[in-house]
């Protein structure tokens, strides 16, 4: 797996968009983060659930790892490119596709405003 096949299956799920997002590429479907490309190209992330995350860690090891931090404990997951087969990332695409299509993940998506960088509300 390289770069380039990670982002053409991103790309493949139904209304998915590429933006970037803190100096990296991420891919959107319904206003929400799915996936991204690390920068050092060798790493992807996939959005799971919690449970989800748990079942590729545990079958794949040496290829899915949780992500640092918060973000790991709540499913986000990095997949190691150079070990990962496009048919085990495209299941654990699909699913992240999924996760935000769940009832909720858009509203919860357009009730959060993003303010710019650099301003706060004190």
């Amino acid at each position: 797996m390289n770069p380039v096949r990670f982002r053409r299956i991103a790309l493949g799920m139904n209304g998915a968009i590429e933006l970037a997002h803190m100096g990296h590429p991420d891919f959107r479907a319904h206003g929400r983060i799915f996936a991204t490309l690390y920068p050092d190209g060798q790493r992807g992330m996939v959005k799971l659930t919690a449970e989800q995350q748990q079942e590729f860690v545990r079958a794949n090891p040496a290829t899915f790892v949780p992500a640092s931090g918060a973000w790991g404990r709540q499913g986000c997951t990095t997949v190691r490119l150079a070990s990962v087969d496009e048919a085990t990332l495209g299941e654990a695409m699909t699913l992240a596709w999924q996760n935000t299509a769940r009832p909720g993940a858009a509203a919860r998506s357009k009730k959060s405003t993003k303010k710019p960088i650099g301003k706060r509300s004190t």
